[in-house]
């Protein structure tokens, strides 16, 4: 197996449930165990977090924590985010994110696999990160919104797919 390239690398990761955030250091840390991982719970511990440290990821739940307003400071600082989701799994979060400048829209259903993600938000420019992430979640966004979910974001999927 090959070195990740998130090895060495500043992580925070934001979600208001302990379990959650514990899943998240295990599936990060066996990955990578020469990275830094902290978290926060809250939506001020994470904007001091923000305002004070350097990261080179973060990793962001959207409900609970006021995701989009910690998204909103991390792209002011120009951090990759990741957003992570299961109660605002919808096209409109989705479009949301995007528009807002995070590097990927996660559902929590997949934390199996986030260091792939992180590891595509680190290597990537921001819209073949987004195509990596449409190619790899296709089928289960599809699985999990309405049929017609990418006409209703209006993001440019079919040019992501050239």
């Amino acid at each position: 197996m090959s070195e990740s390239i998130l090895n060495g690398k500043k992580i925070l990761a934001v979600d208001d449930e302990p379990d959650v955030l514990k899943v998240l250091e295990e599936e990060i840390m066996d990955s990578c165990p020469n990275c830094t991982f902290e978290t926060a719970t809250t939506f001020e511990s994470a904007a001091k977090l923000l305002e004070t440290k350097p990261y080179d990821v973060v990793v962001l739940d959207i409900m609970g924590v006021r995701g989009f307003d910690l998204l909103d400071i991390a792209v002011k600082k120009d951090l990759r985010v990741a957003m992570l989701t299961a109660h605002a799994l919808t096209p409109e979060a989705l479009e949301r994110s995007y528009k807002m400048k995070a590097r990927a829209y996660l559902p929590k259903e997949q934390l199996g696999e986030v260091v792939p993600f992180l590891e595509d938000v680190l290597k990537y420019d921001y819209d073949t990160g987004w195509s990596n992430l449409y190619s790899k979640l296709h089928a289960f966004f599809t699985d999990s919104f309405e049929s017609d979910w990418e006409k209703k974001t209006g993001l440019p999927w079919m040019d992501w797919t050239k």
